[in-house]
């Protein structure tokens, strides 16, 4: 990529926050992470079960992690997508996706996703799936970030 033109992508606006939860016995449980235009990494999970604790996490990633972000976003193609097929928040609990890439903003809400029976089943199974497997490779990305961020052993070299 020419010098410009990596210029270029880092200064395009990137936001992406994410979000998987429901209210039950045990309260507000969820798990959220956001991706900020200043390349700090916000991440959040509220687990209240047997008394767990809300853990919270901050990095500031480089700019190679974020590109690697917009990557997996970008060959996704999930800008191109819609969610109005899509199953809608329920008992069981929700998933939000909102990401801003350059001029392009898209938010998508849906029930949860608990295996890929639930995606076939849909009105929508290949942008659901689609969807489904961004996720997946989003929390892989952020657990990635991290755990390798905050060890508490770090690597010896």
């Amino acid at each position: 990529m020419a010098g410009n033109e990596q210029g270029l992508q880092q200064q395009q606006e990137f936001y992406l926050r994410y979000y998987v939860g429901h209210k039950g016995k045990f309260g507000h449980e969820f798990l959220e992470f956001e991706f900020r235009p200043d390349g700090k990494l916000r991440y959040a999970n509220n687990s209240n079960y047997k008394n767990d604790t809300m853990i919270r996490k901050e990095v500031f990633l480089t700019p190679a992690a974020l590109r690697e972000c917009r990557r997996i976003i970008a060959d996704s193609e999930i800008m191109k997508e819609d969610d109005n097929n899509w199953p809608e928040p329920d008992r069981v609990g929700r998933q939000e996706l909102e990401i801003v890439m350059g001029n392009e903003h898209i938010s998508f809400t849906t029930s949860k996703i608990g295996s890929l029976v639930d995606v076939q089943s849909s009105k929508d199974p290949e942008g659901l799936r689609i969807f489904y497997y961004l996720v997946q490779d989003l929390k892989c990305f952020v657990f990635s970030l991290i755990s390798l961020h905050f060890k508490i052993k770090p690597i010896q070299s």
